[in-house]
């Protein structure tokens, strides 16, 4: 099956908010956005084989702005992108109790909205459903959140992904996540690859 109808069979099934608790870094399905306006906002801010070449490795640690390029595949369509993350909103307690169905198993949680911006600079054009923003993932004080499936995709800011069509190179759009990540984190982190096998591009925002 590929990647796009995957995408679609996972959104289909999102309509109803959800928590996913399984594991600790969560589930890697869903790709919704959700509001945080009560909450406040961070300033911007797998080593693959021995024998692969450095330079071949690629992501690594950003400055706060820095933009990345990374070639993706959308769904047979060879497309290089330039990734920037923007920044990182936080929620509160009260947003919690509001996005999750059962707010006891997140206690303790608040969640953390990725805004991350996503240029075509080559390739593409992309029909429609790219899949490159659902790459995007949050981590607290070193350790990955937990995806929030369902959420909204109208956080301000954030675009949804189903909305984009015919993407031609030149054009940006900034897409969104948001997972659940311990009240009072330090350091969040977002992280970005085009796949499991590459490093990813970090960008490291304060929690203030």
């Amino acid at each position: 099956m590929s990647k796009k109808k995957l995408w679609l069979r996972s959104a289909a099934s999102a309509g109803v908010l959800a928590l996913a608790l399984t594991a600790c870094g969560g589930s890697d399905d869903g790709d919704g956005a959700a509001s945080t306006d009560k909450g406040g906002s961070v300033s911007e801010g797998k080593e693959k084989a021995e024998e692969q070449p450095e330079e071949e490795k690629g992501g690594g640690e950003l400055a706060a702005g820095e933009k990345a390029t990374s070639e993706f595949d959308e769904d047979g369509t060879e497309v290089t992108y330039e990734i920037v993350a923007q920044k990182v909103d936080v929620g509160t307690a009260a947003d919690t109790e509001k996005l999750v169905s059962d707010p006891k198993k997140a206690a303790g949680l608040v969640p953390a909205v990725a805004h991350v911006e996503f240029t075509v600079k080559d390739g593409g054009p992309v029909a429609d459903y790219p899949d490159a923003g659902r790459e995007i993932q949050v981590y607290a004080d070193g350790q990955r959140g937990t995806i929030l499936i369902g959420a909204s995709d109208d956080a301000p800011g954030c675009e949804k992904s189903t909305d984009v069509k015919d993407w031609k190179a030149g054009e940006s759009h900034v897409f969104c996540d948001t997972y659940m990540v311990p009240e009072g984190a330090k350091e969040l982190t977002v992280q970005w690859a085009p796949d499991r096998d590459t490093d990813p591009f970090v960008w490291k925002f304060e929690n203030s």
